[in-house]
This record gives C-alpha cells, structure tokens and sequence, in this order.
C-alpha cells in the first residue's frame, strides 16, 4: 500500500502558513521503497524532465544508503526537497510507474523530498576556466543552470529583479507548499559552491545585456520567468478589488501583505473570486482562506473533470473549505464606488474537443452573479518584453513567437542572438513548471559549457 505523509489538520491550516505535510516517516520510507520493483526498462526516468536515477536512488533507500540516495539525485537535480514538494509528478515520473496501472504509484515525489531534506550536496573541486556567465533571474531554471556551470569550474554571476532570491519559488509558490527554509537552504547551497548573486537588478532597465557583454561575460542565459499577467479583458476588470494572481501572491508571499502594518497591505474583503482552474489558481485561493476572506471561490468555466491543478491541490483546497463553481465563464465585473461589489458570469456548458483535447466550454445564453468584493485573475502570464525592448535600442534583435516569447533551439536553448541563451517561462517548452524549467536550464548550461570550452 501506498505510503502517505501526515497533514497538518484541515481546521488548524485555514489560519497558518506553515507546511501542509509533513515528511514521511524513515519506516514509511523503507515501506514505499520496497514496493519499487527496479524495473530493467524504467519508464519513470523518461518521464522525468531532467532524467533523475529514479530505480537507483529507490534502490539506494532499499538499502538503508540515504547519503548515496543524496548523491544519486544530485547528479542530475540540485532541488531534490523543491521537485519532492511542487513538480506534478503524477503527470511525470509517478504517471510512467508501472505499479500505477492497476494500483498505486511509487510515491516518488515524497522519497525524493525525504532524501532532500535529510541529505546535502558534497563539496567538489572546481577548477576554474576564467570563463564568466551571466544569469538573469533566479528561479529554477537559473539555479539549475549556474550549479552546471559553476562544477564546470565557470564563474557564475545570478541577477535577480526583486529583493530576495528564488524567483517563482519565492513569489509564487506559498510557504505551506514550499517552506522557506528548504528554498534557502538550496540557494545557500549555490552561495557555498561559489555562485555570486546580484538582487535589485532588472536586467533591460538597471542594466542591459550589451553592458552584461562589454562587462566581459562571455555567455549570457536569460530565464527571468514570465511576468506579464493574461487578463480577462471585460468590464470592470480596471476596479479596485481586482488583482492578478501573480501580484496576490508576490505581495503575500514577498512583501508580507496580509499583515496589516506592512508596507503595502491588502484590502481584506468578506469574499473572493479566483478565476481559473490551474495550480496557481489553487495557490492563490488557499492563500487567500488564509489572509482572512470568509468565503473563497475558485470560478472554472469547465468541470471538475478538466482542471488542470494537481489532484493534491485540488483535495487541499476543498478541505480549506474553497468553493468550487464550475462551468462559470467571466462577463463583467460589478461596482460601487469604484470597488468590486459583485461579478457576472455566464453559465456553460460542454462541446466538443478543442486542440488541447479537452471539451471546449460554450455559453448558454444564461448569467448569474456572484456576491464578492475582490477578484483575482489566475489565468496565466506572457512574457515580460523588457529585456527585448532594451536589446532592441541596442542593434539585438531576438527572434521571437506571436506571443512574445523567445525563439531558442530545442537542444541548446541558444536564442538567435550567438552566445545569448533562453529557458524557461520566457521560452517555454511544454507544461509550466519546475522540472520543465531545470530541465531548460540544464540544457542550456551544457550547450555554454561546450561553447566555453571551444574559445580561447
């Protein structure tokens, strides 16, 4: 049976950030890793981005040999405790399991999340190159990136926007699914090896990537996330009361919002609206139970069936006492005295598949209004074209999508632009996430790594 970890109770939760779950037990771990079967073809590792020695770290815990589990994860993951905690491993590693076919996965994301808390990276000899990169933002793709290239014995310089470090980790994602103290114990560890950080820099405004360049670093990878909120674009969206879920969170999550002598508090209402049906959807609903909304709703404009969170954060969520609307499109935004003082929706229902498979929504003609006084738009976010605006007054111009964002190689994440590389949300392949984003920085910090080494 399918080992799981204890969860802080449903009630106590709604009023705290700290962690939801807690570590499996050591026996819980030695249970789970012995339902691994070592499969000779295993089809979790091609389920995972970066290609973890997922049957040799579970083989490792078989045999009591935590510290190897450790060092065989870290030959391809610096963030084993983040992965463990945030990555969909039900659509990755877990969701390739053999044993999931007819019956439960190997709980590979909590064996992995164990090892990481209970283990550290060991120290290595880096034989320096005199080569120096230069790394914009600091969130899994650009961690993933200057751990590979500082081992390479490249001098690593991160530059960061805001003023802590760790990108979407940070802002994003909240302390009760990631615990600040595991994100700085992986940034710290990056401090150890020889990294250097730059916080409050915003590259394309404090400083641009030609300076970058005439500043001698040889390489640059661009991974500054994607920060430009999608709206809704009805009625009433310009309000008081509105926000995306992008600001919700960094305000909170950053800048301590929910506390109401901070800097920059928030307007607590008596009810929110969170539109959207994905992970930050469910973040920034879960966040907003805990800040003090009495009733929290998450509006979707499908069904259940068709929600793209994690089947964890959706169970969380409702446990929290989150109301789910579904089938729910957004009309207009109400007001009075130019607050939110309500929202009109437009009910769905189901047609057939659109391109991404799934039943396409189509209204019905018939609207509804719900009673709330904030709403906050979690639909996602394009990318930021700061940087390409200021490389553009500068004679660089990067080839880009219809959406903005940075056209790379898929093998070598170079940009059109030689020597100038892209990776994660600013030049996203496939899903959204955190794998996907070190998956990104890996591939880049090779293809640096063997350009480094070619030049004189």
């Amino acid at each position: 049976m399918r080992q799981r970890p204890k969860e802080q109770d449903k009630f106590e939760r709604r009023h705290n950030f700290e962690a939801v779950e807690e570590n499996l037990t050591a026996e819980q771990v030695k249970a789970e890793a012995d339902r691994c079967l070592t499969c000779k073809n295993p089809r979790c590792v091609k389920g995972c981005p970066v290609n973890i020695h997922i049957p040799e770290f579970i083989k490792a815990l078989k045999e009591d040999k935590l510290e190897e589990a450790g060092d065989i994860i870290r030959e391809t993951s610096m963030l084993p405790s983040v992965c463990g905690r945030v990555c969909p491993q039900e659509r990755q590693c877990e969701g390739q399991c053999v044993l999931g076919i007819k019956g439960e996965a190997i709980a590979i994301g909590a064996l992995e999340r164990y090892v990481g808390d209970n283990t550290s990276a060991k120290s290595t000899e880096i034989v320096p190159t005199g080569k120096k990169v230069a790394i914009v933002g600091s969130g899994c793709a650009g961690i993933t990136a200057a751990s590979d290239l500082r081992k390479a014995g490249h001098e690593v310089t991160i530059f960061e926007a805001l003023h802590e470090f760790g990108g979407v980790l940070r802002y994003g994602i909240p302390p009760f699914r990631l615990p600040r103290k595991v994100l700085d114990r992986e940034i710290d560890s990056l401090k150890a090896m020889g990294v250097k950080f730059e916080k409050n820099v915003i590259v394309g405004k404090s400083i641009t990537l030609k300076q970058l360049k005439d500043d001698g670093f040889d390489a640059i990878f661009i991974c500054s996330g994607a920060g430009l909120p999608k709206m809704m674009h009805i009625p009433g969206e310009n309000l008081n009361g509105v926000f995306s879920a992008n600001e919700f969170l960094t305000r909170v999550n950053l800048m301590h919002a929910n506390d109401p002598s901070a800097a920059t508090p928030l307007r607590i209402g008596k009810s929110v609206a969170v539109i959207g049906g994905g992970n930050v959807a469910m973040d920034a609903a879960r966040t907003a139970v805990r800040v003090g909304f009495e009733k929290v709703y998450i509006v979707y404009r499908r069904t259940e069936a068709e929600l793209p969170a994690r089947l964890e954060e959706i169970r969380h969520a409702k446990e929290e006492g989150v109301i789910f609307q579904f089938l729910h499109a957004p009309s207009e935004i109400l007001e009075k005295d130019g607050y939110v003082a309500g929202m009109k929706f437009e009910t769905m229902e189901l047609g057939e598949p659109d391109e991404s498979g799934r039943r396409r929504p189509v209204g019905t003609g018939r609207y509804t209004t719900l009673d709330v006084d904030t709403v906050i738009v979690a639909l996602g976010t394009g990318p930021n074209p700061i940087i390409q605006k200021s490389a553009h007054l500068d004679g660089l111009d990067f080839a880009t999508d219809s959406k903005g964002y940075f056209t790379v190689d898929t093998e070598t994440r170079e940009t059109s632009i030689p020597t100038i590389y892209a990776g994660g949300d600013v030049a996203p392949v496939g899903e959204s996430n955190a794998i996907n984003a070190m998956g990104a920085g890996k591939k880049a910090a090779k293809a640096i790594n063997e350009y480094l080494m070619n030049i004189i």
